[in-house]
């Protein structure tokens, strides 16, 4: 029986770059998630007839919301619902399913790299049939859609037995329960050569993966143990649970604080790596050595040839704006296209369903390829361990050859997360007032060269999206960009990335944050962060 509940539109539903993001116990309040999903099926013009696929995470309240979904994907009359089992799939994994079944969209639950629990974050985003984040019409659909809903629909019905792999019906619709990795396991091994991955194991390299207490858990097993043959242990923290086990599942220097303090130890094995809250993001670690996010997608794209599913070359690459220009000069020399984006991982679909990208990545640890429309954080593991096993060199050994080819991108980013929201948006809008007065002044040792609010017009489709982010090139070969994040769920957070390059053959091997002293009091001249936002010192460096 589809039962009709009225309801009146609720302040706030507006998707951002990763779907719509609150604290949990928002969400679980009567009638938000109900209004939020009625919202998308009216901003998409209905489920009627459709396929769609649906996971998450398992982060708190991914159980229920699962079965509050299925029901009104019934009500609305879809033909049927592809979900993981217990309601679990990694972002990469929902991509790909979409894709390979031929699924209209889908809906994943996850707050991505957000903490988890009943006082943590929740969040719901919808993809598009190519598996990628719904574009900026979709979203604003479905926006307009939550300011005018005045009812949802949902099937009265018990919880289905999401347990294991099989059909049912809810009302009209079939609902497929399915192993949530393995059609992903399998994708992995058509692009990587496993054979050369497993000798690497049997030759005694060691590895260890941190899956966080997050939806990689169970995929790095899979992949990384069953089928690479990586010693039992390798991969810990790989039981996901509701709270990611009181940590935060960010895949960074700060919160990975285990893994780090191993792979910078004298016991420290041949590579270490981790992934985040739903499989999307990635951190690459080598033995007393941290690859950042930009270096790592320069590494991969300077190597690609080395992988099977990639040795016909790259059609060309893309980057978030903020991203270092480390991926810039191996396209160069490479002789195909780079493009700069605004930050999100949807302004990279256009490129590639176009042919014009093959490699992506953010400089908030998210890399990945046209094989999906997302990222995907075990793909960039799978690359590093693939380019190992054809270079049989250490990671450190990789980054220093590549540095001598390319010369080295210092790069950080400074993180000040909830921040006044209100004194966080007033520094970057007097900062933008002040762009056109910035070229030719000083800032302690760095000359502006020249500042702007980033801006990009979409190659394929000619859109343009204004406001991505304030970025400042320096004459001395530094650059600064200031953009506040739309990830958050309290407050605000300002991200300042900080680059400066060096040609080498002197100065490849300093301390980055010492490298980047004079950009950073840059920043400090320009901007009276602390003064601004009561800050001494950024929340997280990266």
């Amino acid at each position: 029986m589809i039962k009709t509940i009225p309801t009146r539109p609720i302040d706030g539903q507006k998707p951002g770059t990763s779907g719509l993001r609150k604290k949990t116990r928002i969400f679980q309040d009567p009638g938000y998630l109900e209004n939020f999903v009625q919202s998308i099926w009216n901003g998409i013009g209905g489920l009627e007839g459709k396929v769609l696929v649906l996971g998450g995470d398992g982060r708190f309240f991914n159980a229920q919301a699962a079965q509050i979904i299925l029901r009104m994907a019934a009500a609305a009359g879809a033909a049927r619902v592809i979900v993981g089992r217990d309601g679990l799939l990694s972002t990469p994994a929902a991509s790909h399913l979409i894709r390979e079944r031929g699924a209209d969209g889908g809906v994943i639950l996850s707050a991505s790299h957000n903490p988890g629990g009943p006082d943590g974050d929740f969040g719901v985003k919808y993809n598009i049939a190519n598996g990628g984040p719904a574009p900026e019409p979709v979203t604003e659909a479905i926006f307009r859609a939550s300011q005018e809903v005045t009812q949802y629909h949902i099937v009265t019905a018990p919880d289905l037995d999401l347990s294991s792999p099989g059909t049912a019906r809810l009302h009209r619709t079939e609902v497929e329960i399915i192993d949530p990795v393995g059609d992903y396991a399998d994708l992995m091994e058509t692009l990587f050569d496993f054979t050369a991955i497993r000798a690497l194991f049997v030759g005694g390299f060691r590895m260890r993966f941190d899956a966080m207490h997050a939806i990689t858990g169970p995929y790095a097993r899979e992949i990384l143990q069953d089928r690479l043959g990586a010693p039992e242990g390798s991969v810990v923290n790989a039981t996901p649970l509701p709270d990611f086990g009181g940590g935060h599942p960010d895949p960074n220097p700060v919160w990975a604080h285990d893994l780090m303090t191993l792979m910078m130890g004298a016991q420290a094995p041949d590579f270490g790596a981790a992934s985040d809250g739903d499989g999307d993001r990635n951190m690459v670690v080598g033995r007393g050595l941290y690859v950042t996010p930009s270096d790592s997608l320069a590494v991969i794209a300077a190597n690609a040839h080395l992988v099977p599913g990639y040795a016909a070359g790259l059609k060309g690459v893309a980057r978030s704006m903020p991203s270092s220009t480390a991926l810039d000069r191996v396209a160069g020399e490479l002789g195909i296209a780079c493009h700069a984006t605004p930050t999100g991982w949807k302004f990279f679909g256009n490129l590639l369903d176009a042919g014009l990208a093959t490699l992506c990545g953010e400089e908030s640890a998210g890399t990945g390829s046209d094989h999906i429309r997302e990222k995907d954080g075990l793909w960039a593991v799978l690359m590093w361990l693939n380019i190992l096993a054809a270079r049989r060199q250490s990671v450190a050994e990789v980054m220093t050859a590549h540095w001598q080819r390319f010369g080295r991108n210092y790069y950080s980013r400074h993180d000040y997360e909830e921040v006044d929201a209100a004194a966080a948006n007033a520094l970057v809008s007097d900062l933008r007032a002040r762009l056109d007065q910035l070229a030719g002044t000083r800032l302690g040792q760095l000359r502006v060269l020249e500042a702007e609010d980033f801006s990009y017009r979409d190659p394929v489709d000619g859109s343009v999206t204004t406001q991505q982010g304030i970025q400042i090139r320096f004459a001395e070969d530094a650059r600064l960009v200031l953009r506040l994040s739309g990830t958050g769920t309290a407050g605000a957070t300002l991200r300042v990335y900080l680059e400066r390059f060096v040609a080498g053959p002197e100065g490849l091997d300093a301390e980055p944050q010492a490298a980047l002293a004079e950009v950073i009091a840059a920043a400090e001249a320009l901007c009276g962060i602390r003064t601004r936002l009561g800050r001494t010192a950024p929340d997280v460096v990266t």
